[in-house]
């Protein structure tokens, strides 16, 4: 029986799969791919990206999917994994790599096991409003850096209900249709960010969310007077930092790390997913 190759890595804690579909014909659907990120029944992970031949002046091809099989526009602890994914499959000896996403293009830098991202440009934009929730009043921020955000301010992060709070913004009606990832934010006595997020897709808080790490960057900055660089700590303990050149592009810096390479039975894990959802 045939076997699906593919790399285990992760970036802060993000955790992903990744699968080298340079020749096209990989056909895997939405229900595979949530079986496959699947962490009792299958190999685990909060996103799958596919390696994809590029045009239009990049270099390769992101396609990344969240942990419910559905595709999202980026990712960026993903892209870092991504970037050194690629330059392995592809012995790739330049010291930078231009990667085409569903959100644009960006660009990825080496150094050691560290990846610098330049990222899109943030979109999106919205002025402070002011969510009435069950958890009390919440002034929140909504910014797109490449994916949607909304960025929330509290005084003691680790007391946030962020599975509860998180999704009830994350489906709040003034972000519909889309939804967006919600992130929580404690400035730190040493003007380091401290930060939790909730990701749409993966419905539950993650260790760690680049395109989060860069929102939150933005809006701390603009609202509260935090000047970029920053560093931002993630709920893996990790620290992303965030910079910004002469240009006025932001960039996204941080580790990524080969956990195991594997081979998955995809018939295997797909049924043992459908006699999960049989049992409840």
């Amino acid at each position: 029986m045939n076997k699906l190759s593919f790399t285990k890595m992760h970036g802060a804690g993000n955790d992903f799969i990744l699968i080298n579909d340079l020749d096209g014909k990989m056909a895997i659907g939405r229900s595979d791919i949530a079986a496959l990120c699947e962490r009792r029944f299958g190999v685990g992970a909060d996103g799958l990206m596919f390696l994809r031949k590029a045009s239009n002046g990049a270099d390769v091809r992101m396609v990344y999917h969240n942990s419910d099989g559905g595709e999202a526009e980026m990712c960026g602890n993903g892209a870092r994994c991504f970037a050194l994914f690629a330059r392995r499959e592809l012995d790739w000896q330049k010291p930078s790599l231009r990667i085409a996403t569903a959100a644009g293009i960006i660009e990825a830098g080496f150094v050691q096991n560290f990846v610098r991202l330049r990222m899109t440009r943030p979109c999106d934009w919205r002025e402070p409003v002011t969510i009435n929730t069950k958890h009390g009043n919440f002034a929140v921020v909504h910014i797109n850096t490449g994916v949607p955000h909304v960025v929330v301010r509290v005084s003691e992060i680790d007391s946030v209900d962020v599975e509860s709070l998180g999704r009830e913004l994350r489906y709040h009606a003034i972000f519909a249709p889309a939804g967006a990832n919600v992130n929580f934010f404690q400035i730190g006595s040493d003007a380091t960010l401290k930060l939790r997020t909730y990701e749409r897709g993966v419905e539950a808080e993650t260790l760690a969310c680049g395109t989060g790490v860069v929102a939150t960057a933005l809006v701390a900055e603009k609202y509260h007077n935090i000047p970029i660089p920053v560093r931002v700590r993630v709920r893996g303990g990790d620290v992303l930092t965030v910079q910004r050149d002469d240009s006025n592009e932001v960039y996204l810096i941080g580790p990524a790390v080969f956990v195991f390479e594997g081979k998955a039975d995809l018939e295997e894990i797909t049924s043992g997913s459908s006699r999960k959802l049989q049992a409840n």
